[in-house]
Parts: C-alpha cells; structure tokens; sequence
C-alpha cells in the first residue's frame, strides 16, 4: 500500500513539473489557468477527439477556428483590441486547438488577458471624457459595431472610437431625458455607469476566463457541443428540469449590491412575504453561522451562497429598498424550497374562432416553452416528479371537459429540451409506433417508439413552428407530420437534427489527475473553487453531441428542418439564423424507413387548407402589417452610422417614432382598439396574425374532418 502511494506521489511529482506552457503569465494581476483548469481542458479536447459523435482532430484548421472564435467572443466589434495585438497573437492561431490537447491554456488566457487590459484602458479613458465639452452641432457619426471594418491601427484612433461613445451616450441621456434634467446629471449618470464597468471588469476571476476560453473551442467542433463550468452547469439542468432550489428570488448585480428583481410565485421568499423586489442583500449565513459581507462581489459568487438543498437555512441582511446603504439592515431567515418555474411551464387558453362559415369554433391554445423534465426527480423514484408531457396530459383532460373541437400546441421558439419527453409527447397523439430513430457515432440505428396504447387526444390537431423551433420541437412536428396526425403551421424550422449527451465530467478526471490537483493545491496554494454551487458537477459537465436523429421517414432535419404544410412568410431568413447558418454544424442526410402506419393522408387536405388560407391572406389588412414588419425588420444598413449632431439625430428619432405609431394604431384600428397617442407609453402588442390565422385555418381543417 505504501509502495503504491509513493508511486503515485513520484508520478503526480513528475506530472506537476511537466512541460512547460508556451506562453508566460507571470504578472502578479495577470490571470492564469488554474490546474484544474489545465486537466478539465485535456479532457474536453479528448472527447472531441475520440468520443464526440463529428471526432475532430485537433489540427491546425480546428486551431484556425478557435483562433477567431475567442477574438469575436471578446471583441467582435473590434472596439477595445489594436491590429497590433492581432498581429501578437498571429503566432497562435495554427496551434491553439493543439494546446488545449496538452492541456495548456497559457496562449488563449494570453490573449484574454491583453483583451481585458485594453477593455480597462478604454473605459478609464471614456470615463476621462465625460467632463469634456462636447459639441452637439458638430456634424459627426459614431459606429457603434465595427465587425465588418478593420481593427484600429493606433492608440489614437481607438480614444477617438470612445469619444465619439461618450458623446453618443451623453446625447443619448440628453434626447430621452426631461427638458429640466441638467447635462450635469447626465454625466453623474455616465461616471456611475463607466466605474461600475470597470470595476465589474477587475471583478472577473480565472473561471469566468476558462468559460470563455472552451467555448471558443467547442463551437469551433459543433454548434452545440458546449462545456459549461459547475456554475452554469447547475444552471442548464435546473433548466431542463424546470426548477431549481433556494429561496425563489431573482438577483441582479447593481452598483456592487445584489438587487432582488423578481420575486418566484410559490417560493420560500414569495410565501415568506417579508422580501421584496429592489431591497437589496448585503450579507448572507448559512443557517447559525457568521455572516458574510457580500458588497462588491460577483453575481455568482454571491448566488452560490445564498441558493442551496431544499429544507436548509439561509439569512439575509437585507437594506430595504428605497433606503439608503448606511441605514440598519434587516435579517430575514428563509428556509430554501424546491421551486417550480412557472414561467417555462405548459400553459392553455381557449380560443372563440369565428370561422368562413359564420359559424363558432372553441379551440384549445397550447404553449410549450421547452421540453422539460426534472431528470433528478425521475432519478429519486419521485412519483410527482415535473415534465412537460405530464402538464400537457392534464391540460388535454381539462380541455376536453371543456369541448373543445381543436386542439392547436404552440412550439414557436420552442428551442427543444428532452428527447424522452418529444418522444413521450408524441404519444399522446398517436397509439403506438416508432417517433424518432437515433444513429450514434457507430452508426448503429436505434428506433425509439411510444409504448403507450391508446392517445390523449384524437381530435383536429395543428402545430405552430417558426424558424426558432429546433431538438425536441423538431422531432415531435416531423413526427406528427410523417404520421398524418395533424398539422404544421408556421413557418421552416430551425434545422438542429443533432443529439446531445450531457457527461459530468468528473467521469473523466482518472485518479492521477485528482492527485495531481491535490498536489497543485497543496504546493502552490491553489485554492480550491469555493464558489461552487451545492450540488453542482465539481468538474463541470460538457453537453456533448453523440448521434443524430431522424424522421420515422427516414429524413434528417438537421440544416432543412420541418416545413410547414400551412406556411407563413418569415422574417428570419435561413443564411443567417437556423443551423445552415452554422459554419461547424453538420451536414444533411438520411437512412431507412423506420416501420410504421400513417394515421391519415392529409397531403390533398394540406393543399385545400393551403389554397383558402393564401386566398384569405391577400385580402387581409393583418397580412400587409405582417409583411410590413418583415420588411422593417430586414431594412439594415452594412455599416450602421449615428448622427452626433443633436439636431439631426432628434428628427431621426422622432421620424422613427412616428413612422412605428402611425403602423401600431393601423394595426389597434383594424382590430378596434384604442389608438397610442402622443406622449403615452407604447401599448404591449397584442397583434398576433399568425396564431390569428392559424386558428382560423383550424376551423377549416374541422369542417373537412366532419
């Protein structure tokens, strides 16, 4: 035993004092990869190499690709970095996806590093700005995203760049402000804003960096193969689950303070009573234990504190909103719950539709933001654990005790979730079958079907997708398509036909790497992250594409997507959003037939409702304002400018605003409503033609099933 624990010492010995990293970081204030940091990332570069479904050597074409990634996910507006720190970090570009296989980050925390330096240095200098007379009848322009120009060959050039954002921002406070409010406060407000900037900059730890740094190199592989540290990890699977444990309050960082913003219906703090929205929290302990000051920390820092299991205590001391921070706080103690988030959860409205005939329709409006499903309840034998398949089977019963004659699910910008629960979804539509075969990075086929006889609803059935329905949405229209259970109304949707896996990566960390860390800790006092969330993966988790899926007909949907048999015109064209319009994602294909019986033939049905709906669109004013919208929305200009003459940016503004009420009161008085005048907010836009209309086009689909 003593033999292999010296062994092992000898071996983590040799392993600390391996190879060196190619780039120094040797500044006190300069931040570095941690060695936890170093391990997590040889892994990550590992399975991408040998596991992931695409298995991408890390070579130099991969590294030409991280290179850019990390330079647009820090500056692609090219505003804060020199050419002449691209031209620096040139000698990294062929060999970065190289390193993170040797497991040294010391290139990218390099470049990062440079970045976060000329960040400061830009925002000390705007703040150096502020007390500059600027004038407002000069006539200037300011871009704000400079992607499509060069980087800024001189120091001066840049400092000219965060004048002219100073200025902007000055007449930006000046034009929305009151004709009362002096410039003098505007720059009170603008010296507040650019100190907290700078000081949230300093406030950035190695972790953050690292989140930034694999990023860069898992979407360089796959669009959504995404390592996520123990922070956000929590964060996605509470997510997916559609819940999360603490004290059901959401926080915001302001001026070095956590500001609670919302309180969670049906969590500890909304039952409690005692906390509200704008107080703010300055300490937290856990249960009887010694507070800590959380003034001037990061949001996450002070997040992992104050969330935590179901049934354990938390206290606050809170400063009450609207009162000033020398005032005595409070101490509120909570008890931390399990909270259902409501928000992201099925939801059903019934609808009156009148239809062509005259005649009265009541159909049942599903909305499904996601496909969730709280895998740790499952895990647990919860018998009460939350899923979307679940709500949707109690929602179909209530609206069938309702009569209604239609059932419509909204999946518009339903990104996707579980596959389990498309598939379990597609059940309740139709009595047994195959749903979705899965090819995995062995090329095995495997067929998943719905097991359950009988169906929950076997009435008129419509699915509303647009170019932001993707995964899960994806699976359960192609689904409902190919069986001819009912209808797809919208618009072509995303494309993503690729199936994640999400691997706690501590599978991966071997037993020499844990000793390893040990000895980095123990040596180098290296502190171990305390920042951690309770029940957060300690390594991190990466979600990591393992297969693709395909139609029981055999058809990818990855780049095509579902397209809609009632289609309507889309503002979002494919070249730029929807997975054909990633550079990394994978291409189209196809297999066999799964074996299966079609419900219906609904191919002639679609083209009939297809022709009345086309028919009925063009003689719509609704229809002219969505197209209208469409058009705005694609109006852009390749460099967009900014006027910084006050004069002229004034009427810009004010012809904007006309132009946008005068189409929102044609939009109020087409449908009877009172118009927005002058000097009033912006009404809430309750116009919606494409669920109008698909409505409507359900009311036929009815008449034709009778």
């Amino acid at each position: 035993m003593f033999k292999q624990l010296l062994v092992s010492l000898m071996l983590v010995s040799v392993l600390a004092c391996g190879s060196k990293p190619r780039v120094s970081l040797k500044e006190e204030e300069t931040l570095k990869p941690s060695a936890q940091h170093e391990v997590i990332a040889k892994e990550v570069a590992n399975i991408l190499e040998n596991i992931s479904y695409k298995k991408v050597a890390m070579g130099d074409s991969i590294s030409n690709i991280v290179f850019t990634n990390l330079l647009n996910s820090v500056d692609m507006g090219k505003v804060y970095l020199l050419q002449s720190d691209i031209d620096d970090f040139e000698q990294y570009r062929n060999s970065i996806s190289q390193d993170f296989r040797e497991g040294d980050l010391s290139a990218p925390f390099y470049m990062f590093n440079q970045y976060a330096k000329r960040y400061i240095e830009s925002m000390e200098y705007a703040l150096s700005q502020v007390d500059v007379e600027h004038d407002f009848t000069k006539d200037e322009e300011y871009i704000n995203n400079r992607e499509k120009l060069g980087w800024f060959k001189t120091k001066d050039e840049l400092n000219d760049q965060w004048r002219k954002r100073v200025k902007y921002d000055l007449l930006n406070l000046k034009l929305i402000g009151s004709d009362t409010t002096s410039m003098e406060k505007h720059k009170d407000v603008l010296r507040s804003r650019y100190k907290n900037l700078i000081s949230q900059a300093k406030k950035i730890d190695a972790n953050e960096v690292f989140q930034v740094v694999m990023g860069s190199l898992t979407d360089a592989v796959d669009p959504h193969t995404t390592y996520y540290n123990p922070f956000f990890a929590q964060a996605f699977n509470e997510s997916m689950s559609n819940t999360l444990e603490g004290i059901g309050a959401q926080l915001m960082l302001e001026n070095e303070t956590v500001k609670i913003t919302d309180i969670v219906a049906g969590g500890p703090a909304f039952k409690d009573k005692r906390l509200k929205v704008n107080d703010r929290i300055i300490g937290v302990a856990q249960g009887d234990g010694e507070f800590e000051d959380i003034v001037g920390w990061r949001l996450d820092a002070a997040v992992s504190k104050i969330k935590g299991p179901k049934g354990t205590k938390v206290r606050l001391r809170i400063i009450p909103a609207g009162q000033d921070m020398t005032s005595q706080p409070k101490v509120i103690e909570l008890t931390r719950d399990k909270i259902v988030l409501a928000e992201g959860s099925a939801k059903y409205e019934i609808k009156d539709v009148k239809g062509d005939d005259g005649a009265n329709y009541k159909v049942g409006v599903i909305s499904l933001p996601k496909f969730y499903i709280d895998f740790d309840a499952v895990r647990r034998r919860d018998p009460n654990y939350k899923s979307a398949t679940r709500d949707i089977r109690y929602i179909l019963d209530t609206l069938k005790q309702k009569d209604v004659q239609a059932v419509v699910l909204d999946l518009r910008n339903n990104g996707g979730g579980s596959l389990q629960e498309a598939i379990e979804l597609t059940g309740l539509f139709i009595d047994q079958g195959p749903v979705v075969q899965v090819k995995d990075v062995r090329n095995r086929v495997e067929i998943n079907s719905d097991r359950d006889a009988g169906v929950a609803w076997d009435g008129p059935l419509g699915v509303m997708v647009n170019r932001f329905s993707a995964s899960a949405s994806e699976i359960f229209a192609g689904a409902i398509q190919d069986y001819g259970r009912g209808l797809i109304l919208g618009s072509t949707t995303f494309g993503k036909g690729t199936v994640q896996s999400a691997l706690d990566m501590s599978r991966f960390i071997s037993t020499t790497s844990r000793l390893l860390l040990k000895a980095s800790e123990a040596n180098e006092d290296v502190k171990k992250n305390e920042n951690v969330p309770a029940g957060a993966p300690e390594f991190g988790q990466i979600n990591v594409t393992m297969g693709m899926y395909y139609r029981v007909s055999g058809s990818s949907t990855q780049h095509r997507g579902v397209e809609a048999d009632v289609e309507f015109p889309s503002q979002f064209s494919a070249d730029k959003f929807g997975e054909s319009s990633e550079k990394s994602a994978l291409p189209w294909d196809s297999i066999k037939p799964a074996s299966f019986k079609r419900v219906a033939d609904l191919n002639d049905v679609s083209k009939t409702l297809k022709e009345k709906h086309e028919k009925r669109i063009k003689k719509s004013p609704a229809y002219g304002f969505l197209l209208e919208d469409i058009r705005k929305f694609n109006e852009e200009d390749s460099i967009p400018k900014v006027s910084l003459n006050e004069v002229k940016l004034k009427a810009e503004r004010d012809k904007f605003r006309k132009e946008n009420r005068d189409r929102i009161n044609e939009q109020r008085k087409f449908l009877g409503m009172p118009l927005w005048e002058e000097g009033k907010p912006q009404p809430q836009n309750e116009f919606d033609f494409i669920l109008d209309e698909s409505l409507t086009v359900m009311t036929d689909f009815i008449r034709m099933k009778r």
